[in-house]
């Protein structure tokens, strides 16, 4: 992490606090998280993981060489597995089949995440893009190594745990980094604003998708 990111995790070092200390990742260090709120929050993150990997596709499209398409969508290639494995474990553990998964309502959080995440990588330039895309990589990573350090052992989210606290997550989130380093030094002021302001605006949609996770909702209607 250089200057750029470091910037970048003052702007939002209160809301990364916050996320740190909300009853979710509490929770799910102490190994009490309620089993349906887990339960509800690994079919919206599973839908999650499919909008972002089409985020992270549609920014490798944008990509100025060969080094950063290829990382980009390495990136999106591991959101899908990520999917296919934790996800797949959970679901089998909770005994949600397929066709559940697929009906399952997606709640106003993730939409609204996943809907700013595609407009940002559609609409907005590469820089924008990969700032977009950084919170989900380095939040997932501080979040995992700090429970991992709190958590004992038998913690019923032991394998949530060991996938965002691994090694080989560990340095993937390190390349995003450096290349949100390379981009932001590049970039001219106008576009390091619009990468701060879109890094900042995804920090907001990790809080609030697990937020919304916890308290179980979906669209707040009239």
């Amino acid at each position: 992490m250089n200057g750029f990111t470091q910037d970048l995790a003052r702007q939002t070092a209160e809301m990364q606090a916050c996320i740190h200390n909300m009853p979710f990742n509490r929770e799910l260090a102490a190994g009490t998280l309620n089993a349906d709120v887990f339960r509800g929050y690994i079919v919206q993150d599973a839908h999650y993981l499919e909008g972002f990997a089409r985020a992270l596709a549609a920014v490798a499209a944008k990509a100025p060489g060969p080094e950063e398409i290829a990382q980009l969508a390495a990136s999106a290639n591991g959101a899908i597995m990520a999917e296919r494995t934790l996800h797949a474990h959970y679901m089998a553990l909770y005994g949600i089949g397929d066709a559940q998964f697929r009906s399952a309502e997606i709640s106003a959080a993730c939409d609204h995440y996943v809907s700013f995440l595609l407009r940002t990588a559609l609409v907005g330039d590469f820089a924008e893009g990969v700032a977009a895309l950084l919170p989900c990589f380095w939040i997932y990573r501080d979040v995992g190594q700090r429970i991992a350090g709190q958590s004992a052992p038998g913690n019923p989210f032991a394998a949530w745990i060991a996938t965002y606290s691994s090694a080989a997550f560990d340095e993937g989130v390190d390349r995003m980094l450096a290349l949100t380093d390379r981009v932001g030094t590049a970039a001219d002021e106008p576009a390091r604003k619009r990468m701060h302001r879109a890094f900042a605006r995804s920090c907001w949609h990790e809080w609030q998708f697990w937020d919304s996770a916890y308290h179980r909702r979906g669209w707040t209607m009239p």
